[in-house]
Order: C-alpha cells, then sequence, then structure tokens
C-alpha cells in the first residue's frame, strides 16, 4: 500500500460526502475564483484553473456557475478574497493530516480547525511537522470493473504514469504533477470513468489502524472535511478492508 493515499478511496467506498452537493459547489466555486485571481482567467494558459473546471464539470455544476466564479477571480464581478493556508497536525494514533483551506478570516478559521482536531482526538501543529512525510503528485483511482487492468496499464504507463496498483477491486494511478493532465486525458480519450483524479498529497509511509482509533481518525477527516474553509485533507492511515467494512 507504500504510496496509497487512502483517503481519497475511502470516501470513494463510502460515499459520504457525496450527498452534500452545494457544500461541494461552494468549496469549487473558491478553487475556481483563487486559481483565475492567481493564474488569469484563461484556462488553456493557467493549469489549476483547468483541473478546477473538470472538477466542477465532473460535479456537473452549470457553467454559468463557473463562468461566475472565473469572473469574480480575475476582478470582473466583485467577490470575496481568499487566502490559501495549510494547517498541519496529528489525529488519533499518531496520523499525520494536511488540511488546505481557502479562507477570508484566518483568525477564525485556525481556531475553528484546531477544535475540530482537539474534539476528535488530535491536535493542530506547527507548520512543517508532517508535511515531510507526504509528496505532491497526481492520484487517478477508476474501478476495476470498469477497465482490463493490461490494457489500462499500457495507456498510463505510455502516457508517462509513474505507478499503477490494484487495491481492493481500484486501480490507483500515481504520476507526477507534470504528467498528470497527459495521463488523465489518455484515460479520457479511451472513455474509461475515472471516480477520482486529483492533484494531491500522498504519503510516503502509513499507520495501520483498527477499532476505536480507526473510527475516531475516520470521524476526524469527515468533520475537516466537512468544513466551508477546508479545500482538500489528506492522511496517511491505513484502514484495512474488513475494519472498514464493520465502521460502515
Amino acid at each position: 500500500m507504500s504510496g496509497h493515499s487512502k483517503w481519497a478511496t475511502v470516501k470513494h467506498k463510502k460515499g459520504a460526502l457525496d450527498a452534500k452537493r452545494g457544500k461541494i459547489f461552494t468549496k469549487l466555486i473558491k478553487e475556481i475564483s483563487v486559481a483565475a485571481r492567481l493564474g488569469g482567467g484563461d484556462p488553456e494558459g493557467n493549469s489549476r484553473l483547468r483541473t478546477a473546471i473538470a472538477a466542477a464539470k465532473a460535479e456537473n455544476m452549470p457553467r454559468d456557475n463557473i463562468e461566475r466564479a472565473i469572473k469574480k477571480g480575475t476582478g470582473e464581478l466583485e467577490g470575496t478574497h481568499y487566502e490559501e493556508v495549510n494547517y498541519e497536525g496529528y489525529g488519533p494514533g499518531g496520523v499525520a493530516v494536511i488540511v488546505d483551506v481557502l479562507t477570508d478570516n484566518k483568525n477564525r478559521t485556525v481556531a475553528e480547525i484546531r477544535s475540530i482536531f482537539t474534539k476528535h482526538g488530535g491536535n493542530l501543529g506547527e507548520a512543517g511537522c508532517v508535511s515531510w512525510m507526504f509528496h505532491k503528485k497526481g492520484q487517478i483511482l477508476i474501478d476495476a470493473k470498469n477497465v482490463e487492468e493490461d490494457k489500462l496499464m499500457s495507456i498510463v504507463l505510455d502516457a508517462g504514469a509513474e505507478d499503477m496498483q490494484l487495491s481492493e477491486r481500484v486501480f490507483e494511478i500515481i504520476t507526477t504533477v507534470e504528467k498528470f493532465e497527459k495521463v488523465k486525458k489518455a484515460i479520457d480519450e479511451h472513455k474509461i470513468p475515472a471516480t477520482f483524479a486529483e492533484i494531491t498529497m500522498v504519503p510516503q509511509s502509513h499507520v495501520k489502524l483498527s477499532g476505536q482509533k480507526a473510527q475516531q481518525v475516520l470521524h476526524l477527516m469527515e468533520a475537516l472535511e466537512d468544513h466551508d474553509d477546508v479545500q482538500k485533507v489528506y492522511a496517511n492511515f491505513d484502514i484495512p478492508e474488513e475494519e472498514l467494512a464493520k465502521i460502515s
């Protein structure tokens, strides 16, 4: 399981956040606006914006919403100014956690994030305390039932992927940040549906959890993801399939 970003797979399997469409739209709109502010409103020349738009389309966000978010980012429409902040800490069992935030009030947000960590048996740490345990990578997940392994491996390796693994009936493809879009495009051209495709933080090692600690960590992850200012949460836990079945 080395290199596997477990939380992405857990969310995919549990579907715990899928129903919160309004909250997902809010997070995507923030990301589109910030991407447009930092890199311009043309997705052809702004890879971060291009990725954000693709994520919004995957969630069936209306085109008007996307265009308004871009215009707010470029200043064509009035909008809130969001700052990017990263928080790091530890969850139950010593699990390393990174939280990516877009906020218009850092003091409020850090207090709320600290409270979530404390409430769920963790603690917020100093900047840099756990980020050294992760590498920034592209990650794509595909249900094994949708494609033969040899075919998929040939496609992604030819496009420049670093690795492909089969774990719990899901193919996980890892790429460098630079090759992510090329690999994703190759998969799309073969009409193979991906259940997850993002630039993410992949842990170098994992903390195996079971029982109460596993349940506590999942509750922490879900509480963090549910916060309005939180865009992404990364962690290095590993919970076995049979344990997840018990928790679910």
